[in-house]
C-alpha cells in the first residue's frame, strides 16, 4: 500500500433581523387539499437485491470487492490492502475505510474465520451496522404541522425529491403543502407548481425575487391555519462555499423556527450520489450552516462507486432517509442499509 504502513496482526492461516410580517395572501396554485437491527452476518445473494429496487451492476464499487474476496482462498493482509484500495476509490474516504476494515478483520478473527467468504461477509456485516447506528432508514414526520425543509445544491435533483416524498406521504393519508422558497428562479417556482397541479396539492409562491424567508412564513401560517401534517419547503440550490447564500438558507431557518418552535422537523439534504467526495464536502458545509437532520441520496443505483454513503453516515453521524432510485414519482425507497449492502455484494 502506498498510502499508508500499519503493522497487521497474524491472521489465522487456516432573529429579529429576520422577523417576517405576515404578508398578504400570497398567490397560491392550490388544489383540494427502529431500532438498528441486531447484529447479523449477511449471507452471500445470488440474485439482484429488491429492498430499495436497486439495479445490479456489475461493475464498479461492489464489482471489486466481489473480486476481492475469493470464497474458498485465504484472506490474507494483501486481501485487506485491497479491500482498502477498493474503499478509497469508492469515495469512502481514508479515516472511516481504516474504521472499517480493522473492525472487519477483528470481526472475523473473533469468529474464527480465514476464507474470503468470511472476509467479505465480516466486511458487510460492519457496513450494515455503521449505517444502521445513525438511525439510517428512519423517518417520523412527528407532530403537526411538521416543516421539511429542504436543502442542496442545483441539479440534485431536490424539486424532484420533495414531490417525491409528498407523493409517499399523501399515500399515507397525510394532508401536505408545498413551499416555494426557491424565488430566485421563475422556472423552479413553475416546477414546484406543475408538481402540486399533479399531486392535487396546495403551492404557497411568491413572485420571482421576493423574500425566501416571506414564503416560508406564509408556508407555515396556512399549515397552521389549515391543520396539514406537513409543509415541505423548497429553496435554492446553492453551493457550500457561496457563504452569503448560506446566509440567506440559515435565516430561512430561523423564521421558521420564530413563527414555529421546534420546527423545521426535518432539515433534508438531497445529495448526489455520483459526486464522491464533493458530495461530503457539501454535507459538511450545509450541516455546519443549518444543522441537516437527514439524507436523501439520489441517483444512488446510477454511479459506480456509491461509497458516499458511507462517508456521510461516518463524517456527520447524519442518517440516509430515503434513495431515489428511478425517475418515477414512486421511486423514493427508505434507506435499507442491509439491502443497501446486498446491492454492493450481489452477484
Amino acid at each position: 500500500m502506498f498510502w499508508r504502513r500499519r503493522e497487521h496482526p497474524v491472521e489465522p492461516t487456516d432573529g429579529p433581523d429576520e422577523a417576517v410580517a405576515p404578508t398578504p395572501a400570497p398567490a397560491e396554485h392550490e388544489q383540494p387539499v427502529t431500532d438498528a437491527p441486531a447484529s447479523m452476518t449477511v449471507a452471500r445473494p445470488t440474485r439482484a437485491p429488491s429492498g430499495m429496487g436497486l439495479r445490479a451492476r456489475h461493475s464498479g464499487f461492489g464489482s471489486r470487492l466481489r473480486s476481492i474476496f475469493v470464497p474458498d482462498s485465504t484472506a490474507t493482509d494483501a486481501t485487506w490492502d485491497e479491500v482498502e484500495e477498493a474503499l478509497i476509490a469508492a469515495d469512502v474516504g481514508g479515516t472511516a475505510t481504516l474504521e472499517l476494515v480493522d473492525a472487519a478483520r477483528e470481526r472475523m478473527r473473533a469468529a474464527g474465520g480465514r476464507t474470503g467468504d468470511d472476509a467479505r461477509r465480516a466486511l458487510a456485516t460492519v457496513i450494515r451496522d455503521r449505517l444502521a447506528s445513525v438511525g439510517s432508514g428512519v423517518f417520523e414526520l412527528g407532530p403537526a404541522p411538521a416543516v421539511i425543509l429542504f436543502v442542496g445544491v442545483n441539479g440534485t435533483g431536490k424539486t424532484t425529491t420533495i414531490a417525491k416524498l409528498a407523493h409517499r406521504l399523501i399515500g399515507e393519508g397525510r394532508s401536505v403543502a408545498l413551499a416555494a422558497a426557491d424565488t430566485f428562479r421563475a422556472a423552479a417556482v413553475e416546477q414546484l407548481r406543475i408538481w402540486g397541479d399533479q399531486l392535487g396539492v396546495a403551492v404557497i409562491a411568491q413572485r420571482t425575487g421576493a423574500d425566501p424567508g416571506a414564503v416560508a412564513f406564509d408556508a407555515v401560517a396556512a399549515a397552521e391555519s389549515r391543520n396539514l401534517d406537513a409543509v415541505l419547503v423548497d429553496t435554492a440550490g446553492r453551493l457550500q462555499n457561496k457563504q452569503q447564500l448560506m446566509d440567506e438558507l440559515a435565516k430561512i431557518r430561523r423564521v421558521i423556527e420564530r413563527k414555529l418552535p421546534d420546527q423545521p422537523r426535518h432539515v433534508v439534504l438531497v445529495l448526489d450520489a455520483t459526486t464522491g467526495q464533493n458530495g461530503l464536502a457539501q454535507a459538511e458545509g450545509f450541516s455546519r450552516e443549518v444543522g441537516v437532520t437527514g439524507i436523501v441520496l439520489t441517483k444512488l443505483d446510477g454511479t459506480a462507486k456509491g461509497g458516499v454513503a458511507l462517508a456521510v453516515a461516518d463524517r456527520l453521524g447524519v442518517p440516509i432517509l430515503f434513495a431515489g432510485v428511478g425517475e418515477s414519482v414512486e421511486d423514493l425507497a427508505p434507506f435499507d442499509p442491509e439491502a443497501f449492502v446486498e446491492w454492493l455484494f450481489a452477484e
